[in-house]
Order: structure tokens, then sequence, then C-alpha cells
């Protein structure tokens, strides 16, 4: 069964790096910078942030690959679970605190006729989400 993410898709990443090869060799230098050259953080540690990232960004073949470097570190299930118990909360003490800018956007909006007809829908959206 074909599913969107299969792991026979990373096949194609070569073809990727071709189609732009200066943004790749930039990408894969910063990547070797950070995971090889910057030595402040041990690099478990790295694998282990970049498992619970992997998890805020949703993407499996990220799971998939630093969940496997992490395991070759030595690093454990337990370590795993509880950087992602990070992340979530992380998330969601974001998603929280980015609440106060609705109840300011709610408390900033006037419901009069007179209001709703002066501001026009614009042409182009307020927002591109």
């Amino acid at each position: 069964m074909t599913h969107y993410y299969d792991s026979s898709n990373l096949k194609k990443i070569p073809e990727l790096m071709q189609l732009a090869p200066e943004a790749s060799a930039s990408f894969l230098a910063f990547e070797k910078d950070v995971y090889q050259t910057l030595n402040h953080i041990p690099l478990k540690t790295k694998e282990l942030i970049a498992v619970a990232i992997a998890h805020v960004t949703g993407c499996p073949y990220c799971i998939d690959a630093h969940v496997k470097k992490f395991k070759q570190l030595g690093g454990t299930r337990e370590e795993i679970l509880e950087a992602v118990f990070v992340a979530t909360t992380t998330r969601a003490g974001a998603i929280l605190s980015h609440a106060t800018h609705a109840l300011v956007a709610y408390d900033t909006t006037t419901t009069s006729q007179d209001d709703a007809q002066q501001n026009e829908p614009p042409d182009q959206p307020e927002c591109f989400c």
C-alpha cells in the first residue's frame, strides 16, 4: 500500500539536490556544522532535541532518522518520551500564550453596524494562514 509518508520517497533526495545544488550544499554544510563542528552540546543531546522538534514539526522521516541515531548513541525510550512531553508542553504553552492575542483582538473589535460598514473587507487577505 502506498501512503503519503513512504520511506522510499527519500530516494528522491538526490534529485532535489540536483535541482538546487547551491542551496543543497549550503544546507548540508550548515547541518554538518550544527551536528559535528559545534561541540557545546553532546551529540546524543542534539539528537534528542531533534527527536522532540521532529514531533513538533510532524515529520515522520525526521522522527525515524533521529530516533535511530539517538538509540545508537545510547538513548532510551524513556528519554524520548520525556523529550516529546517537553515538546508537547512547550507547544501547548505557546498556543495558550498566543490566546492572549485572541482576547486583545476580541476586546478591540467593535460590534456596531457603523464600524462594520466602515471596515469594508480589504482587497488582500489580512492573514495568509
